[in-house]
């Protein structure tokens, strides 16, 4: 005779392989909608959103609005990443493919909240310049919420060791460079390569948030490098005054990390000074900087990705882009994954080439001139603008 206790496990017993064949026999003929633990219901806490896709451009539509023309190019395709390879084929490849590899682009991330500014002292020493202090202030001020950080050369230094280790050319151009101003104009592009954000020299204030430099119904997912004019001089004796005709500045840029325009700069400045270094031509002379890492090398470097066939379909475009397709301008124009802002937008108040003043909606960063980059006897070049 069963005791209780064996007459109720027995109970539960039958029920559990009752419940157990029901439940197998009603499924038989219908699939379980869970092939592995990923296709599990999840909290909406760990359920990510989907990446805001780009928009796409009607040609009528844009063709209704000045605003929509300037954002109507094409968007330049999307590097798949590269398969893991060791380090040692790594350093075999070109020189560019280990940068790509190291620092994989993609457009439809977010651009970083950094700000990086070089000096020779951070705001926290004493020996800090008061005539850069309201300025630089005015970019923690506006950008709350952003990492911002004024490195010294010191600094500067480590930050490359740490960030290039696996590219040793970068590391070895960068030491070989003979002036604090090569080396300033090399670390603005690859702390944007490897961190990205924005850079923006110590004479210079912001005016507006980066969040209201590009109007707000563009996809920052389509996009990922912003810069701006830096001449536009409309005159016979222009070639006097500036290196290009139009002149992309270098004192303010936005990006995302391995945009392949840092790519380019990157691989033209390494392989330019390791080759004058095995020759024996690195200068002192503060002549050649505009041309060797400066404002012309890095209009150039835009201009060549603009026309690359590699990123831009070549086949139906009537002619190369060139400076003619940006002189004048008023409003932002988007090339391929780059926005490209009007002079107003980083030289307001400057009093040529048609730039806004301060209080202009388009001007978002003053550039106080200061010449930082010049022997003493040479700063102050915002009078040349006079």
């Amino acid at each position: 005779m069963l005791s209780f206790r064996k007459a109720l496990v027995a109970s539960l017993a039958v029920l559990t392989f009752f419940f157990l064949f029901r439940s197998h026999h009603s499924g038989a003929n219908q699939a379980s909608p869970y092939k592995n633990a990923n296709d599990l219901p999840k909290p909406a806490s760990m359920i990510k959103p989907k990446p805001e896709q780009p928009a796409k451009h009607d040609a009528a539509q844009a063709a209704s609005t000045d605003k929509s023309k300037a954002f109507n190019s094409p968007d330049a395709p999307i590097k798949k990443p590269k398969t893991q390879i060791s380090l040692e084929d790594l350093r075999k490849k070109p020189l560019r493919q280990q940068l790509e590899y190291q620092f994989p682009y993609d457009v439809e991330s977010r651009f970083p909240a950094y700000i990086w500014q070089t000096w020779k002292y951070t705001p926290a020493q004493g020996e800090f310049d008061e005539v850069f202090r309201e300025a630089e202030a005015s970019w923690t001020i506006l950008h709350p919420s952003f990492v911002h950080e004024v490195i010294t050369d010191q600094v500067a230094v480590h930050l490359i060791r740490h960030l290039y280790a696996s590219v040793p050319d970068v590391l070895e151009a960068y030491q070989a460079l003979p002036l604090p101003v090569l080396k300033a104009d090399f670390f603005r592009y690859l702390i944007l390569l490897a961190r990205g954000g924005i850079y923006s020299d110590i004479d210079t204030a912001a005016l507006k948030s980066a969040a209201d430099w590009i109007p707000h119904d563009v996809p920052s997912t389509s996009y990922g490098m912003v810069i701006g004019i830096e001449a536009d001089p409309d005159r016979p004796d222009w070639a006097e005054w500036y290196s290009r005709r139009i002149q992309f500045c270098q004192w303010t840029i936005q990006s995302k990390p391995g945009h392949p325009v840092l790519v380019d700069v990157v691989a033209n400045i390494t392989q330019e000074t390791l080759k004058r270094k095995s020759e024996n031509r690195l200068s002192k002379n503060h002549k050649d900087i505009i041309e060797f890492t400066g404002p012309a090398l890095w209009t150039d470097t835009i201009f060549s990705f603009f026309n690359n066939p590699d990123y831009f379909d070549m086949s139906t475009s009537k002619g190369n882009i060139t400076w003619e397709h940006f002189s004048g301008m008023k409003t932002p124009k988007k090339v391929g994954d780059v926005i490209v802002l009007p002079i107003t937008s980083f030289s307001p108040g400057i009093k040529t080439m048609n730039a806004g003043e301060d209080d202009d909606p388009m001007a978002f960063v003053k550039h106080n001139f200061e010449g930082t980059w010049k022997p003493e006897n040479e700063r102050h070049i915002g009078e040349i603008f006079n």
